[in-house]
């Protein structure tokens, strides 16, 4: 018998079927290069995120982490082809909030944010901030809503485009104020910018990144920022809802999706690794720089916040009548 069974075993071992087993995926996992999907171009903060992440992870892990961009439509391309790829941990995604936007956006998405994703772990929130061209007369949030009260219709923002994560903060500030605020769309957030520094457009949410220079320029006057505290950037700076518009936030947060059906074993070491990675003073100090509140938690802190955005903004995206065909 003894030896009937180890020339079962053999047997077997030679089909592969020993090897298959939940400890050994657990502890083989990653055995090969893993490819992190970025939807958006190099040089954002969603490739500056992940790339960062990636370093770390390939250091700790022993196997590549390689950035993938897919920009494209939004985001939607990259997250469609993570959404649709082979669920066999070995393809994530570093999604941003915008995907909590996107099914309220487009009529004909092809991909489901809870039904083809599923969350890994969050890695860092960035928040807005909220700055006027130095011409504008308001010093405050509440003097900027006084202003704007005052004159309806005439105070225009600025925002990289329909649908884009600055153009929803604007709304939200719109209807949380009641005011009457024209957005002007822009190609990219880059050209926003350009005609909010010369007067062109009374205001913006932006990205901290982009306006903190011009800020400390004397270009651009800041008001608040759009997160649940104060950054460290700007620790002057109250948000938005301390300076008056009690509970807004409009912050963008960056985490790590999976296909569904991935294994739980992949997302739960990667979920542990990328805790491990935002613990590290050196990354902290990056995400400093970048305005960026690093984040972690479990799988499930990622859930709750994308199924709270689905809701915030569905209602905007409705309330304001926005449409991208």
């Amino acid at each position: 018998m003894g030896s009937l069974r180890l020339a079962a075993a053999v047997t077997l071992a030679a089909l592969g079927v020993l090897t298959i087993t939940p400890a050994a995926m657990a502890q083989a996992w990653p055995n090969k290069s893993v490819r992190v999907v970025i939807p958006f171009p190099a040089g954002g903060s969603a490739d500056t995120l992940a790339r960062l992440l990636g370093q770390k992870l390939t250091e700790r892990l022993g196997q590549p982490f390689l950035a993938d961009n897919r920009p494209g439509a939004g985001g939607n391309i990259g997250t469609e082809l993570v959404a649709k790829a082979a669920p066999d941990g070995y393809t994530f995604l570093m999604g941003v909030s915008s995907i909590a936007i996107a099914p309220s956006l487009y009529a004909n998405l092809n991909w489901d944010p809870v039904k083809d994703l599923a969350p890994v772990v969050l890695v860092a929130s960035t928040p807005n901030i909220l700055v006027v061209h130095p011409s504008v007369a308001a010093s405050s949030v509440q003097e900027l809503v006084a202003l704007a009260k005052s004159k309806p219709g005439q105070l225009n923002y600025a925002s990289g485009g329909n649908g884009a994560t600055n153009h929803l903060a604007g709304e939200l500030f719109k209807r949380m104020t009641g005011t009457e605020i024209v957005h002007i769309p822009y190609r990219g957030n880059p050209l926003a910018v350009i005609d909010v520094l010369n007067g062109q457009v009374a205001m913006m949410f932006d990205f901290m990144i982009t306006s903190l220079p011009h800020v400390k320029a004397g270009k651009l006057r800041p008001l608040a920022v759009t997160g649940t505290q104060r950054s460290a950037q700007v620790p002057e700076l109250p948000t938005v809802s301390e300076a008056g518009v009690t509970g807004y936030e409009a912050s963008t947060w960056f985490a790590v999706m999976a296909p569904a059906g991935t294994p739980a074993e992949a997302i739960g070491k990667l979920n542990a690794e990328v805790n491990a990675v935002l613990r590290l003073p050196d990354v902290r100090e990056r995400l400093d720089t970048l305005g960026a509140e690093p984040l972690g938690g479990t799988s499930a802190d990622v859930a709750t916040r994308l199924h709270a955005d689905l809701i915030k903004w569905t209602e905007v995206v409705k309330a304001a009548n926005i449409k991208i065909e």
